[in-house]
């Protein structure tokens, strides 16, 4: 009988390693595995290659010594809802390695990972720094720029439903970048909201087929979050 659920964080992520590539879903706040990225923390692996739409995805990782590289639309921005940005010393000082990509290309690169089409050409960013060392082409009388599909070691995800199969529901905006996270890593580990029984949700209504996760936890809502709901 098939069983993805495990009874904690720290057992879904017992055998990330240092020197890994992980995808970290959300954007914002919407969607992005809180939960899953303080047990990553507590896990003490460096070297780490993390790919996510922007540095509020791990503003809790204060220690950027432990990440050797960064993916992301938006690794350079200062400040965030007044907190200040752990990566910013280390890619001033040229100790963490960034590649800025456009956001929509960022999505789908990662797409590309996960339908294995390994590159494809695009018009957005041809003709500006983001193409330099990249080859190019001219389609339809305009310069394209060869783009690469992301994969990784492990994707860390946010969803709402799940049942032990590892059949996931997102919530709203908290779609965004997971559903495809969870197709281009070799490991997928979701944190979710609610565990339903098998059969107990709308095969039409599955954002992430569970033949993709590989790992499913329950996250416990806060004291705070449950009385807000009571009142």
């Amino acid at each position: 009988m098939i069983n993805r659920i495990f009874q904690s964080v720290e057992s879904t992520l017992f055998d990330i390693f240092d020197g890994a590539t992980i995808m970290i879903g959300g954007f914002g706040g919407a969607g992005t595995p809180h939960n899953l990225i303080m047990g990553l923390i507590k896990s003490n692996v460096k070297n780490l290659t993390l790919i996510c739409n922007g540095f509020n995805n791990i503003i809790v990782m204060k220690d950027w010594r432990r990440i050797s590289k960064v993916i992301m639309s938006f690794p350079t921005t200062t400040r965030s809802g007044g907190k200040a940005n752990p990566l910013l010393e280390g890619i001033e000082s040229g100790e963490i390695g960034v590649e800025i990509v456009p956001q929509g290309i960022l999505a789908e690169r990662i797409r590309c990972g996960g339908a294995g089409i390994p590159a494809f050409f695009t018009f957005t960013g041809a003709d500006t720094l983001l193409s330099e060392s990249k080859e190019t082409r001219t389609y339809y009388g305009k310069e394209s720029v060869l783009e690469t599909a992301l994969t990784a070691d492990f994707a860390l995800v946010q969803a709402w439903k799940s049942d032990r199969m590892g059949n996931l529901i997102y919530r709203k905006t908290a779609r965004n970048f997971n559903p495809i996270m969870a197709t281009a890593a070799k490991v997928v580990i979701a944190e979710v909201s609610e565990l339903v029984t098998v059969g107990d949700m709308d095969g039409d209504e599955i954002h992430t087929p569970g033949i993709f996760v590989n790992r499913v936890v329950k996250i416990q809502p806060k004291l705070t979050e449950v009385h807000q709901v009571k009142s």
